[in-house]
């Protein structure tokens, strides 16, 4: 893989991926795969020759509250040029293929996430500070992740849980640390990237708790889902589609309180782990990809039309990687 020098998150995604493309063409590449929206201002300039961009618009980035309003506007307006100008666009849930649907009149592939790689993290002990029994939250730490609502319902209800992100990166999270910190029965722990613990926690807690409002299918539930634990999501399409019904769904935190007082009933986590295996595997979502590449790619140029014996070359895929 090739790496540009620049930081592939915020602001500076907008030329990461811009410069991408670029090398992505000069590379002689059939197919570029673009990650997100943020470098669709270019994508004008590199449609319609040789090299065809899929575009996976990820989430709704426009609708996140972390974001200025400057900031929404330009990802709304880069979602728009992506949809418009990409040969093939991909959307990770129904939920959000039916919306490009709807505001842009246009297609999207359904391409969803495996987390079943969650599954070959080494074999590890429970970390010494965590207790015996516990519920497990795995998120960054954002409004439209409505971390406040866990927090709070785990108070009420007096759940141990154990919460995992990035803390210090917002002052949502920051106030939210500072007004929990001492509250018992509550492991705000920084990110875990180390595969082993990581896994460890998933296993040896009693259930997950996810609070994603924002996005379509979410890497960190599929993963849960493969675990085989239950799972109590915010409740929305999105949440409700990845999880194919099988969970149980809040909406406050005196909703949750009330799941977390009853339990889970007998039989979730298995039925979880069975969609997860059914629809989440990296084997058959990387095979649908390609194929998706080949279709894209062997789409009539119009400046190579009589270039038949072309089709027979390997083809060449680039993919954006971030740092």
């Amino acid at each position: 893989m090739n790496y540009l020098p620049l930081p592939a998150n915020g602001a500076a995604s907008v030329p990461y991926d811009i410069l991408s493309l670029a090398r992505a063409r000069a590379s002689g590449a059939d197919v570029a795969l673009l990650l997100g929206v943020s470098g669709a201002v270019a994508l004008p300039f590199v449609t319609g020759g040789r090299m065809r961009v899929v575009a996976h618009v990820d989430g709704q980035e426009w609708r996140r509250a972390k974001w200025s309003r400057a900031t929404r506007r330009f990802l709304k307006r880069a979602e728009a040029m992506a949809v418009r100008h990409a040969d093939a666009v991909i959307a990770d849930s129904p939920a959000i293929a039916d919306d490009l649907w709807k505001r842009h009149g246009r297609r999207a592939e359904v391409l969803t996430y495996g987390g079943d790689q969650a599954l070959d993290a080494p074999a590890a002990a429970r970390p010494d500070w965590a207790p015996q029994d516990y519920a497990l939250a795995i998120c960054r730490i954002e409004p439209e992740n409505n971390i406040h609502i866990l927090l709070e319902a785990a108070v009420i209800s007096g759940t141990p849980l154990i919460c995992l992100g990035n803390w210090k990166n917002s002052r949502y999270g920051r106030e939210l640390r500072t007004r929990y910190a001492s509250q018992p029965g509550l492991w705000l722990h920084d990110a875990i990237y180390d595969p082993a613990p990581l896994q460890a926690l998933r296993r040896n807690a009693s259930l997950y708790l996810h609070g994603h409002s924002a996005g379509g299918t979410n890497p960190s539930l599929v993963e849960m889902m493969h675990v085989g634990k239950p799972i109590y999501a915010f409740d929305c399409i999105f949440n409700r589609q990845t999880t194919h019904g099988k969970a149980l769904y809040f909406s406050d935190a005196q909703g949750l309180a009330g799941l977390l007082r009853q339990g889970a009933p007998l039989g979730m986590g298995d039925a979880l782990r069975a969609v997860a295996r059914d629809h989440y595997r990296w084997d058959d979502i990387g095979g649908r990809y390609f194929d998706l590449f080949e279709r894209v790619a062997s789409r009539p140029r119009p400046a190579q039309k009589s270039k038949i014996s072309s089709r027979n070359e390997p083809r060449r895929f680039f993919f954006r990687p971030r740092s």
